[in-house]
């Protein structure tokens, strides 16, 4: 045997892996065989070999499927390169048609769907809804609203319960559906499992074989792209290395595909020897404290269940009992002190388990993160994963896309029509006598409850008058049977510093009774919602979720903060309410939003590059001041563009504290804790060790700068693996002086030369691997400010017959070395005769504590 452990990220493109995996297909002919098989290209007149299979035509009809409602064919120009040959043609429909196959074993079936709008064709516009029997594929999908790329493939996994199986496709609002290719497919059934523990809350979930699955990802971790012809089961496993949170926090380990053993328990059609072959391990990552995790982030749709099935086998220990790790679902513990050598009893023999999941939408919006890491009590700093499926589970109207069943897409009547009729009046009638009883109780209830509530008084968290401290108290017995408010509330009554008190009906008639239309945002903590005063003051208006945890932990740590920091680059807080049990705080309104929205995904008006300094450079000010003008430095934790407000005249104040945390001592360098932020912003060395420090600030707002010159968000998985992520993207076009490359093609030509150049080097500091490489938030606002003083002398001493002297060309910077000390040195000369003045700007700089 050959042996190939630890290969650290070396192109799995050699002769020997090459060797590998035409030896790995050899045992294909062998593997298993489908009961049912059905391969069929679309508007096709001929056989079609598409990664060494062959697909049938779908016309005629024959004694093995039917086509219903024929449709129309079309056929790429003979002059384009589709993405494959089975996107050649296409069956385009324009009312709701049908294929039927003759299932000779019911049982799990892979469904694939194919699609690709041949151009020139006009599929572009079509809007395509897939049913599967009882079950909704896809729901009024279209191509003008999906960008990710060219084509789009879907795999479903479905029970099929009969000796039929339908697909119907379904042209939405007076449009037209089409598909390339269909794949139907058996597979074993005990592929899935009946039931599987849910990760959180604690629980398991039975009868998964009643639900469909989608695949939504499925990687092969540390090795090369999968295809179908690797597969026994004709599965596509593509590289981790685009989902990874941070790259340097893994190594790629493999060994010889030849050396994996199946136990009796696992077999290929699990997953092909290649998966188990590969891995990403902590090995030797470059971490001086090894207490850290190796994390995917993967966007989801936050309204579903997920079926995760992480896949195991120890390839990079010397003997047993070596590799006892955890194993991370959202956060949450799904396996603890894991040790695979007691599960497997030998090393290179695959295992794998299976959880349920929702979606973490506490960023508000839906992502799903796995992680491993170190085990407690075990002296190998060592975690190890080889492969990794995450599953869509079908909903309670058995959907994969929406909430629509399948009888309200198709038009079905309902059954029992009458009967219901006869319920529904029943119950209309019962449910009226019981409105009044309960009207009734509820008055009197009301009534009580307020001639208490003037008794007891406020019964929240009590806060200190002058917003120096935050006291947690717990109800007494007493006062919770007396009619007070439950023990998850706040009280805001003491603190003068929490502003004005808003009564609850005056919170309603702000926000219109919080209409969904005035919906601002969403987060842990619950929602925003613009509101307008009586006095016509406009307002945004934040309503705490009692139910979840994290956003009352987040609540009142944002309470805390608030009580005791005001500066005019903070949102203001202009009051709170705390009837009924409300969490309630009111904010000033910010007119234009999120800097995020003024960036990209919007059809906003690009921002010039000096608003964009002057913005960076407001949410410095605000950073800076929380780290030195409190009595107590405040260490923001998630600094991001969205976290960024701007008001109506385009001024920055940095928003959210519900994450913020009371930095480090005078005698002390960090604050240990637990790690919390948002992926794309988290400063990679904090994840690492779990220690604090204002630095942490630092890198997220070097994300934000390089997000506002590049216009991307700070994580794309949709992009090519080096592009992914947006600081390590720029840096490394920043290390070859490139960097102008890149920058948003609105800014092309129109900024100073000079003053890209001193952004450029601030964010790349801000950027530094290490805390300790990185600048204070002052010397990153004072480095803002000149870079801002640049552009403005570069603007002010241009030629008008020629602004190409001192703003970018599309060149190396390396081309205009020295322009910096011209331009500034001009300046100063043209500005002032007095050698000593000092800028308006830089006068501030004189006291380095936040102002």
């Amino acid at each position: 045997m050959v042996n190939l452990r630890r290969q650290k990220r070396k192109p799995l493109v050699s002769g020997v892996f090459v060797a590998f995996l035409l030896l790995g297909l050899l045992g294909k002919a062998s593997a298993f065989s489908p009961v049912d098989e059905f391969l069929i290209v679309c508007g096709s007149s001929k056989n079609v070999t598409f990664l060494g299979h062959t697909y049938i035509p779908d016309s005629p009809s024959r004694s093995s499927f039917t086509l219903k409602t024929v449709g129309n064919v079309v056929s790429a120009a003979t002059n384009s390169t589709p993405p494959s040959p089975i996107y050649q043609s296409a069956r385009v429909f324009t009312a709701p048609s049908s294929y039927s196959f003759d299932i000779k074993k019911p049982g799990r079936h892979w469904v694939r769907l194919y699609f690709y709008p041949i151009p020139a064709q006009n599929l572009t516009s079509a809007s395509i809804t897939v049913t599967a029997e009882s079950y909704v594929l896809l729901n009024n999908f279209s191509f003008k609203r999906y960008n990710r790329s060219s084509y789009l493939f879907k795999e479903y996994a479905i029970n099929i319960s009969s000796d039929t199986l339908t697909l119907t496709f379904i042209p939405s609002n007076s449009s037209i559906a089409f598909v390339n290719a269909i794949e139907v497919v058996s597979f074993p059934d005990e592929l899935i499992p009946e039931k599987a523990p849910i990760v959180y809350p604690p629980g398991s979930s039975d009868g998964l074989s009643r639900f469909a699955l989608e695949t939504v990802y499925r990687l092969n971790m540390g090795g090369p792209l999968l295809t179908p012809q690797n597969d026994t089961l004709g599965r596509t496993w593509e590289n981790d290395m685009k989902y990874l949170h941070i790259n340097s926090s893994a190594v790629n380990m493999s060994v010889s595909p030849l050396s994996i053993r199946y136990p009796a328990t696992v077999t290929q059609e699990v997953a092909p020897n290649w998966v188990y072959a590969t891995a990403e391990t902590m090995g030797e990552a470059n971490v001086i404290n090894e207490n850290f995790n190796i994390s995917w982030v993967f966007p989801v749709d936050p309204n579903f269940m997920y079926l995760v099935r992480v896949h195991f086998c120890d390839i990079v220990s010397e003997s047993l009992n070596m590799l006892v790790f955890d194993l991370y679902i959202n956060d949450n513990i799904a396996l603890a002190e894991f040790d695979l050598s007691n599960q497997v009893g030998n090393l290179d023999v695959p295992y794998y388990r299976d959880f349920v999941s929702n979606a973490s939408s506490g960023s508000g919006s839906g992502t799903l993160t796995v992680s491993v890491g170190p085990g407690q009590s075990d002296d190998n700093y060592n975690a190890i994963m080889n492969g990794l499926e995450i599953m869509k589970i079908s909903n309670a109207a058995r959907s994969l896309d929406g909430d629509s069943p399948v009888e309200s897409l198709l038009g079905f009547p309902k059954k029992e029509e009458e009967k219901k009729k006869f319920v529904i009046i029943v119950c209309s009638v019962v449910g009226g006598l019981s409105a009044l009883l309960v009207s009734g109780l509820c008055c009197f209830c009301l009534a009580t409850r307020m001639s208490k509530h003037h008794e007891h008084g406020h019964q929240w968290l009590q806060l200190s008058l002058y917003g120096n401290s935050l006291t947690m108290t717990k109800m007494s017995t007493t006062s919770q049977k007396s009619g007070g408010a439950t023990p998850s509330c706040i009280s805001l009554a003491a603190s003068s510093s929490l502003g004005r008190f808003f009564s609850f009906q005056e919170i309603t008639d702000a926000t219109n009774r919080f209409d969904e239309a005035l919906l601002l945002g969403v987060g842990g903590f619950g929602r925003v919602y613009k509101g307008t005063l009586g006095d016509g003051t406009q307002v945004a208006v934040k309503r705490g979720n009692s139910r979840s945890e994290q956003g009352m932990a987040e609540f009142r740590t944002e309470i805390e903060m608030l009580s005791k920091l005001r500066h005019r680059h903070l949102v203001s807080l202009i009051g709170y309410c705390d009837e009924r049990s409300e969490m309630i705080l009111v904010y000033e309104y910010m007119a234009n939003g999120p800097l995020r929205s003024h960036l990209y995904g919007t059809h906003l008006r690009p921002l010039p590059w000096k608003q964009r300094l002057e913005i960076c450079i407001g949410a410095a000010r605000g950073l800076h001041y929380l780290h030195t003008g409190a009595a107590q430095s405040v260490i923001h934790r998630d600094v991001k563009t969205t976290n960024i407000l701007l008001d109506e005249n385009f001024v920055a104040k940095v928003a959210d504290f519900g994450l913020s945390k009371t930095g480090p001592a005078i005698d002390q360098t960090h604050v240990s804790t637990a790690v919390k932020g948002s992926f794309g912003y988290l400063d990679p060395e904090y994840f690492r060790r779990q220690q604090l420090t204002e630095k942490s600030d630092v890198y997220s707002f070097g994300v934000v700068l390089m997000e506002v010159l590049c216009t991307r968000p700070a994580l794309n998985p949709v992009l090519p693996r080096d592009q992914v992520n947006i600081a390590e993207w720029a840096m490394t076009w920043q290390k070859k002086g490139m960097l102008g490359q890149i920058i948003d093609p609105n800014l092309k030509g129109k900024v100073g030369l000079a003053s890209l150049k001193k952004y450029a080097e601030t964010a790349e500091k801000c950027l530094a691997e290490h805390g300790v490489d990185r600048p204070s938030m002052g010397d990153v606002l004072w480095n803002l400010e000149y870079a801002l003083q640049l552009e403005e002398a570069s603007w002010a001493l241009a030629d008008p017959a020629d602004s190409s002297t001192n703003h970018i060309p599309l060149s190396r910077f390396e081309n205009s070395s020295g322009s910096i000390e011209a331009i500034a040195s001009r300046h100063s000369a043209a500005t002032t005769d007095d050698d000593a003045a000092t800028t308006a700007v830089f006068s501030q700089l004189v006291n380095p504590r936040g102002r």
